[in-house]
């Protein structure tokens, strides 16, 4: 069993500006995704949309020790980080083949594998 996050990328300028019933098609792509999922034998471990990134909260090193606090996201950015699904499955393939046509519906989605326990990955080439 493998877990995976997913990211849901979006300018949020942009999404606060579109019509009622374009968020509509939103969440009739999202419940899709959900049933989609369910019918192929993947968990949804947790989903959620997130706040507006101008109400995150940055924490820094300040390079003496101690931490810079501050309001807003970590980057700048056109786009933030507005929702997330962490998902479990025993199928790899057939999740990255649902994610990819949940996005053939106009979702912007970034589709990133769990380290499993006992995994240490940096970043390195294997």
């Amino acid at each position: 069993m493998s877990r995976h996050l997913v990211l849901l990328p979006a300018p949020e300028a942009e999404w606060a500006q579109l019509p009622p019933e374009e968020h509509e098609k939103g969440m009739r792509s999202h419940e899709r995704f959900h049933r989609d999922l369910a019918a192929g034998g993947h968990r949804i471990l947790a989903v959620s949309p997130l706040t507006p990134s101008e109400r995150a909260l940055s924490m820094r090193p300040d390079g003496s020790g101690g931490v810079l606090v501050t309001d807003g996201p970590f980057t700048e950015s056109a786009e933030q980080v507005v929702g997330f699904y962490l998902l479990e499955t025993d199928d790899r393939a057939a999740l990255v083949r649902l994610c990819t046509e949940f996005a053939t519906r106009g979702e912007h989605l970034e589709f990133r594998d769990l380290v499993e326990d006992g995994e240490h990955d940096h970043g390195g080439a294997s």
